[in-house]
């Protein structure tokens, strides 16, 4: 993996795995993360992510919304920056932690190893014209498109 600043101001970095990255300092990103072979998490497990997702809230990033479907999970957050190192804490760094606590949790419950989730993830920073509350409104929906749920 690299970082390669964009901008004069190293307010932007691009990396790339299998997948292009973009993550943009003091901006929100629309992230989504899959389960492996999209296994579908039963009801306990999907509790085990949401609070993995919740547990650095205000710590590496500000959380807007996260939804944890059956087979996939949908976030939006603005990472913080890290005091120690005098940097934002990156993408790669948040959603080890995520995907790695819950992965673990929910293995030690099941009495498995190996992968949880797919290894990359999917990130979108988000422009001022997208809108926040338009994105964060249809990660909301997104477990009332499905018919999981009548209302958010």
């Amino acid at each position: 993996m690299f970082l390669f600043p964009l901008c004069q101001n190293f307010d932007m970095y691009f990396y790339r795995r299998n997948l292009p990255h973009l993550q943009g300092d003091f901006k929100p990103h629309l992230i989504t993360f899959v389960t492996k072979f999209r296994w579908v998490l039963p009801e306990w497990a999907r509790d085990i992510v949401l609070l993995s997702c919740c547990h650095d809230h205000r710590r590496q990033y500000e959380l807007y919304v996260a939804v944890v479907m059956p087979d996939h999970v949908h976030l939006i957050l603005t990472p913080l920056i890290d005091e120690r190192r005098s940097q934002v804490f990156s993408l790669i760094e948040i959603m080890r932690g995520i995907k790695g606590a819950s992965g673990r949790e929910i293995n030690r419950r099941v009495g498995r190893h190996g992968a949880v989730w797919q290894e990359e993830s999917f990130d979108h920073v988000l422009r001022c014209s997208e809108g926040l509350d338009a994105k964060v409104e249809y990660v909301l929906q997104n477990p009332v498109r499905k018919g999981l749920v009548d209302d958010w």
